[in-house]
Protein backbone atom coordinates (compact mmCIF):
# COMPACT_ATOMS: atom_id res chain seq x y z
CA UNK A 1 0.00 0.00 0.00
CA UNK A 2 1.68 3.67 -0.59
CA UNK A 3 0.71 6.95 -0.36
CA UNK A 4 1.81 8.79 -3.16
CA UNK A 5 3.70 12.12 -2.53
CA UNK A 6 2.40 14.80 -4.75
CA UNK A 7 -0.49 13.43 -5.75
CA UNK A 8 -4.09 14.93 -6.14
CA UNK A 9 -5.07 15.65 -2.07
CA UNK A 10 -8.23 13.51 -2.31
CA UNK A 11 -6.33 10.41 -3.73
CA UNK A 12 -3.85 10.97 -0.56
CA UNK A 13 -6.31 11.75 1.78
CA UNK A 14 -8.02 8.38 0.69
CA UNK A 15 -4.48 6.82 1.36
CA UNK A 16 -4.28 8.26 4.61
CA UNK A 17 -7.25 6.67 5.58
CA UNK A 18 -6.99 3.40 4.07
CA UNK A 19 -3.16 2.69 5.05
CA UNK A 20 -1.96 5.03 7.82
CA UNK A 21 1.29 4.91 5.54
CA UNK A 22 3.72 7.12 4.59
CA UNK A 23 5.66 4.08 1.75
CA UNK A 24 6.99 6.62 -1.04
CA UNK A 25 7.25 6.00 -4.88
CA UNK A 26 10.72 5.75 -4.30
CA UNK A 27 10.17 2.59 -2.34
CA UNK A 28 11.44 4.43 1.36
CA UNK A 29 9.46 3.10 3.91
CA UNK A 30 8.21 4.71 6.65
CA UNK A 31 6.47 4.20 9.90
CA UNK A 32 2.38 4.42 11.06
CA UNK A 33 2.44 8.59 11.48
CA UNK A 34 2.63 9.94 14.63
CA UNK A 35 4.37 12.90 14.07
CA UNK A 36 4.43 15.38 11.65
CA UNK A 37 6.02 18.92 10.58
CA UNK A 38 4.45 21.07 8.03
CA UNK A 39 5.84 24.05 6.07
CA UNK A 40 3.83 27.10 7.56
CA UNK A 41 4.00 30.32 5.65
CA UNK A 42 0.29 31.94 6.27
CA UNK A 43 -0.50 31.81 3.26
CA UNK A 44 -4.15 30.03 1.87
CA UNK A 45 -2.00 26.60 0.92
CA UNK A 46 0.21 26.26 4.11
CA UNK A 47 -2.71 27.17 5.89
CA UNK A 48 -5.58 24.38 4.20
CA UNK A 49 -2.37 21.59 4.23
CA UNK A 50 -1.26 22.52 8.25
CA UNK A 51 -5.23 21.60 8.39
CA UNK A 52 -5.00 18.45 6.80
CA UNK A 53 -2.01 17.57 8.13
CA UNK A 54 -3.53 18.03 11.69
CA UNK A 55 -6.24 16.07 10.57
CA UNK A 56 -3.96 13.07 8.87
CA UNK A 57 -2.15 12.49 12.26
CA UNK A 58 -5.80 11.97 14.39
CA UNK A 59 -5.75 13.52 17.96
CA UNK A 60 -2.61 11.47 19.57
CA UNK A 61 -0.92 12.74 16.82
CA UNK A 62 1.90 15.29 17.23
CA UNK A 63 1.90 18.33 14.78
CA UNK A 64 5.06 20.46 13.90
CA UNK A 65 5.21 23.35 12.24
CA UNK A 66 8.18 25.21 10.58
CA UNK A 67 8.20 28.88 9.00
CA UNK A 68 10.79 30.83 7.39
CA UNK A 69 12.27 34.85 8.14
CA UNK A 70 14.68 34.85 4.78
CA UNK A 71 14.17 38.85 3.86
CA UNK A 72 10.53 38.86 2.37
CA UNK A 73 9.01 42.04 2.12
CA UNK A 74 5.29 40.35 3.58
CA UNK A 75 6.64 39.34 6.53
CA UNK A 76 2.91 39.81 7.82
CA UNK A 77 2.54 36.07 6.59
CA UNK A 78 4.90 35.11 9.39
CA UNK A 79 2.01 36.55 12.33
CA UNK A 80 -0.58 34.42 10.41
CA UNK A 81 1.17 31.63 10.57
CA UNK A 82 1.68 32.23 13.86
CA UNK A 83 -1.98 32.29 14.42
CA UNK A 84 -2.44 29.23 12.42
CA UNK A 85 0.19 27.36 14.37
CA UNK A 86 -1.70 28.43 17.82
CA UNK A 87 -5.40 27.41 16.28
CA UNK A 88 -3.61 23.43 15.55
CA UNK A 89 -2.05 23.71 19.17
CA UNK A 90 1.05 22.62 17.54
CA UNK A 91 4.08 20.86 19.54
CA UNK A 92 6.34 23.70 18.85
CA UNK A 93 6.86 26.10 15.91
CA UNK A 94 10.40 26.96 15.78
CA UNK A 95 10.96 30.24 13.06
CA UNK A 96 13.99 29.83 11.05
CA UNK A 97 15.69 33.15 10.43
CA UNK A 98 17.70 32.56 6.86
CA UNK A 99 20.33 35.07 6.41
CA UNK A 100 21.68 36.01 2.47
CA UNK A 101 18.81 35.71 0.59
CA UNK A 102 18.71 39.08 -0.20
CA UNK A 103 21.59 38.39 -2.47
CA UNK A 104 19.89 36.35 -4.61
CA UNK A 105 18.11 37.68 -7.70
CA UNK A 106 13.68 37.82 -6.67
CA UNK A 107 12.28 40.87 -6.35
CA UNK A 108 10.60 39.18 -2.57
CA UNK A 109 13.49 40.09 -1.04
CA UNK A 110 14.49 43.23 -2.33
CA UNK A 111 15.99 43.05 -6.02
CA UNK A 112 13.55 45.26 -8.02
CA UNK A 113 10.28 45.81 -8.01
CA UNK A 114 7.24 43.19 -7.34
CA UNK A 115 4.73 43.17 -10.44
CA UNK A 116 1.65 44.94 -10.46
CA UNK A 117 0.81 43.51 -14.20
CA UNK A 118 0.66 40.45 -15.96
CA UNK A 119 4.19 39.28 -17.01
CA UNK A 120 5.35 36.84 -19.50
CA UNK A 121 7.13 33.65 -17.99
CA UNK A 122 8.09 32.97 -14.54
CA UNK A 123 7.55 36.84 -13.02
CA UNK A 124 10.60 38.25 -10.56
CA UNK A 125 9.06 37.08 -7.49
CA UNK A 126 10.74 33.59 -7.41
CA UNK A 127 12.83 32.73 -4.77
CA UNK A 128 15.65 30.92 -6.85
CA UNK A 129 15.94 27.40 -5.13
CA UNK A 130 13.91 28.88 -2.08
CA UNK A 131 11.69 25.47 -1.34
CA UNK A 132 14.85 23.60 -1.89
CA UNK A 133 16.55 25.44 1.14
CA UNK A 134 13.09 25.31 3.61
CA UNK A 135 12.26 21.46 2.34
CA UNK A 136 16.13 20.35 3.87
CA UNK A 137 15.64 22.53 6.65
CA UNK A 138 11.96 20.91 7.64
CA UNK A 139 13.32 17.65 6.79
CA UNK A 140 16.39 17.96 9.29
CA UNK A 141 13.74 19.70 12.03
CA UNK A 142 11.66 16.24 11.33
CA UNK A 143 14.67 13.75 11.82
CA UNK A 144 15.01 15.90 14.96
CA UNK A 145 11.41 15.52 16.23
CA UNK A 146 11.46 11.83 14.91
CA UNK A 147 8.46 13.09 12.80
CA UNK A 148 7.62 10.53 9.45
CA UNK A 149 6.23 13.17 7.23
CA UNK A 150 7.02 16.65 5.96
CA UNK A 151 3.78 18.56 4.86
CA UNK A 152 4.27 20.89 2.32
CA UNK A 153 1.46 23.19 0.29
CA UNK A 154 3.19 23.25 -3.08
CA UNK A 155 0.74 23.77 -5.85
CA UNK A 156 1.27 23.41 -10.18
CA UNK A 157 -2.05 24.02 -11.49
CA UNK A 158 -2.97 27.58 -10.31
CA UNK A 159 -0.08 29.19 -9.52
CA UNK A 160 3.11 31.46 -11.16
CA UNK A 161 4.81 28.80 -12.52
CA UNK A 162 8.09 28.56 -10.20
CA UNK A 163 9.70 25.91 -10.91
CA UNK A 164 10.26 24.54 -7.45
CA UNK A 165 6.13 23.76 -6.83
CA UNK A 166 6.70 21.23 -9.34
CA UNK A 167 5.75 17.30 -8.61
CA UNK A 168 9.21 16.58 -10.20
CA UNK A 169 10.83 18.62 -7.99
CA UNK A 170 9.18 17.27 -4.67
CA UNK A 171 9.88 13.28 -5.70
CA UNK A 172 13.46 14.42 -6.18
CA UNK A 173 13.71 16.14 -3.32
CA UNK A 174 12.22 13.42 -0.84
CA UNK A 175 14.84 10.73 -2.56
CA UNK A 176 17.90 12.87 -1.71
CA UNK A 177 16.72 14.01 1.68
CA UNK A 178 16.39 10.63 2.94
CA UNK A 179 19.78 9.77 1.23
CA UNK A 180 21.37 12.50 3.27
CA UNK A 181 19.01 10.86 6.04
CA UNK A 182 21.21 9.30 8.88
CA UNK A 183 17.44 7.87 10.30
CA UNK A 184 17.66 6.07 6.68
CA UNK A 185 20.66 4.69 6.47
CA UNK A 186 20.81 3.33 9.68
CA UNK A 187 16.69 1.72 9.82
CA UNK A 188 15.97 2.07 6.09
CA UNK A 189 12.74 4.26 7.14
CA UNK A 190 13.17 7.06 5.65
CA UNK A 191 10.50 10.92 6.03
CA UNK A 192 7.78 11.17 3.11
CA UNK A 193 6.95 14.86 1.98
CA UNK A 194 3.55 15.00 1.43
CA UNK A 195 2.17 17.77 -1.12
CA UNK A 196 -1.35 17.22 -0.70
CA UNK A 197 -2.47 20.47 -2.62
CA UNK A 198 -0.26 19.22 -5.80
CA UNK A 199 -2.61 19.24 -8.56
CA UNK A 200 -5.65 20.86 -7.02
CA UNK A 201 -7.06 24.55 -8.65
CA UNK A 202 -7.33 26.71 -6.26
CA UNK A 203 -10.94 26.98 -6.37
CA UNK A 204 -10.66 23.33 -4.67
CA UNK A 205 -7.91 24.37 -2.54
CA UNK A 206 -10.36 27.02 -0.43
CA UNK A 207 -13.38 24.94 -0.83
CA UNK A 208 -10.97 22.18 1.03
CA UNK A 209 -10.45 25.04 3.96
CA UNK A 210 -14.01 25.73 4.02
CA UNK A 211 -14.69 22.00 4.90
CA UNK A 212 -11.89 22.29 7.46
CA UNK A 213 -13.09 25.63 8.53
CA UNK A 214 -9.80 27.48 7.89
CA UNK A 215 -10.16 31.18 8.77
CA UNK A 216 -8.90 32.43 5.61
CA UNK A 217 -9.07 36.52 6.82
CA UNK A 218 -6.20 34.83 9.01
CA UNK A 219 -4.40 33.88 5.89
CA UNK A 220 -1.59 36.62 4.19
CA UNK A 221 -0.76 36.14 0.00
CA UNK A 222 0.23 39.59 -0.85
CA UNK A 223 4.20 39.89 -1.76
CA UNK A 224 4.28 43.86 -1.19
CA UNK A 225 4.49 44.21 2.72
CA UNK A 226 1.88 46.85 3.22
CA UNK A 227 -0.80 46.75 6.35
CA UNK A 228 -3.14 45.95 3.35
CA UNK A 229 -2.98 43.63 0.58
CA UNK A 230 -2.16 45.65 -2.57
CA UNK A 231 -4.87 43.75 -4.76
CA UNK A 232 -2.14 43.92 -7.86
CA UNK A 233 0.65 41.53 -7.33
CA UNK A 234 0.33 38.10 -8.70
CA UNK A 235 -0.55 36.38 -5.20
CA UNK A 236 -3.05 39.09 -4.67
CA UNK A 237 -4.72 38.71 -8.18
CA UNK A 238 -4.54 34.71 -7.79
CA UNK A 239 -6.47 35.26 -4.39
CA UNK A 240 -8.96 37.85 -5.56
CA UNK A 241 -9.71 35.66 -8.67
CA UNK A 242 -10.68 32.29 -6.77
CA UNK A 243 -12.97 34.23 -3.69
CA UNK A 244 -14.26 35.57 -7.09
CA UNK A 245 -15.11 32.41 -8.95
CA UNK A 246 -16.50 31.10 -5.63
CA UNK A 247 -18.60 34.23 -5.03
CA UNK A 248 -17.11 34.70 -1.75
CA UNK A 249 -15.91 37.90 -0.27
CA UNK A 250 -12.46 38.13 0.66
CA UNK A 251 -12.55 38.73 4.11
CA UNK A 252 -8.87 40.67 4.27
CA UNK A 253 -8.33 44.24 3.70
CA UNK A 254 -6.83 45.80 0.25
CA UNK A 255 -5.79 48.97 -0.30
CA UNK A 256 -8.22 51.03 -2.77
CA UNK A 257 -7.52 51.27 -6.08
CA UNK A 258 -8.45 54.01 -8.77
Amino acid sequence: MAILVAAGAAAVLEAVEETGTAEEVTGIETPKVKKAVVLLSGGIDSAVTAYIAKGDIGKRGELHAVSFDYGQAHKKELLCADYIGGILRVKSHPLFKIYGMGLLESSLVGRGEIPTEETEGIPSTWVPQRNSIFLALAFAYAETVEADRVYIGVNSRDYSGYPDCRPEFIEAMNKSLNLASKKFIETGRGIGIIAPLQYLSKVDIIKKGIELKVDFSKTWSCYRGGEKACGRCPSCRIRLETFRKLGIKDRIDYEKTS
